[in-house]
């Protein structure tokens, strides 16, 4: 009875203490936490990128655009839904960073698009990718690709 306690005691604490398999970058007072894609298949020609900015500063900032050698195209969009459809469309003015917050791109939510992919995203590869803020400048981050449907990588989705 107690090794069954115990074993289902672990199973609920083992996924909150699993570490971020995702670099964290910091530029100026924003911190980026855990960037991740999902593996794709090999006809895809999109895909998504998450990842997780605190603004730790005074000034909200705003995530402008995104590059990447990956995709002959990159963009920031949103997902949310119109009456009973689920719509996409790209944020022509950035995403905001408002000072003091943390804005998660997940899926089902904000997130930057990889569109024209140039090869398919492989499991455990590296995407780079360059962020573009407003007030913040750019900075290079490696996006971890994970498995295919993946949620995360081990970091508390928000």
């Amino acid at each position: 009875m107690i090794g069954r306690r115990i074993a289902i005691c672990a199973l609920l604490v083992l996924p909150l203490a699993a570490p971020a398999s995702a670099q964290d970058y910091t530029l100026g007072s924003l911190e980026i936490a855990t960037p991740w894609t999902r593996a794709t298949a090999p006809t895809a020609k999109s895909g998504g990128g998450f990842v997780t900015i605190t603004n730790k500063g005074t000034t909200a900032d705003r995530l402008m655009a995104a590059r990447s050698p990956a995709s002959l195209k990159v963009e920031i969009h949103e997902m949310k839904m119109d009456g009973q459809v689920m719509r996409m469309r790209e944020l022509a003015n950035g995403l905001e960073i408002p000072p003091g917050a943390t804005v998660t791109l997940k899926p089902g939510g904000f997130h930057i698009m990889f569109m024209d992919l140039k090869a398919p995203l492989a499991k455990d590869a590296k995407v780079p990718v360059t962020l573009v803020f407003e007030k913040a400048g750019s900075i290079d981050v490696d996006f971890k690709v994970e498995a295919m449907g993946a949620a995360g990588t081990g970091h508390q989705m928000r």
